[in-house]
């Protein structure tokens, strides 16, 4: 059975911050890398999509992105944070959630930790 991995933009600050703080919350056999080393194919994706959002690949290899993979880490993280992955993988904040998610992805160059080398250029994101 493969391992739950978390699947980040290594050449982003921002993204790379916020990995930091998931290998702290999450449990020892779930891997946090960036995409950038990782074999994409091997594990369902690619790197454009990788590019364009966070990935969680599950136990059972099902690749999920953007807020349903933040929830996805969320519940792997056990408590306190296990109910908060719950609950935006149920309306209404499933439906808020994409939303949020893409306004920080796409702006993630101007939050804390972000550099220019966080912006994905306009039409290279899936």
């Amino acid at each position: 059975m493969p391992a739950p991995t978390l699947v980040f933009d290594g050449d982003c600050a921002f993204c790379t911050r916020s990995a930091e703080v998931a290998r702290r919350l999450l449990p020892a056999d779930v891997r946090v890398e960036p995409w950038q080393f990782l074999d994409l194919a091997a594990l369902g994706t690619t790197a454009a999509r990788a590019q364009h959002e966070v990935l969680w690949i599950g136990r059972d290899g099902a690749v999920t992105g953007g807020a349903a993979a933040v929830a996805g880490a969320l519940r792997a993280a056990g408590l306190p944070w296990s109910p908060i992955g719950v609950l935006l993988s149920l309306p209404p904040l499933r439906w808020v959630a994409p939303v949020v998610y893409r306004l920080i992805a796409d702006n993630r160059y101007r939050l804390p930790g972000g550099t220019a080398a966080c912006r994905v250029p306009p039409g290279d994101a899936a």
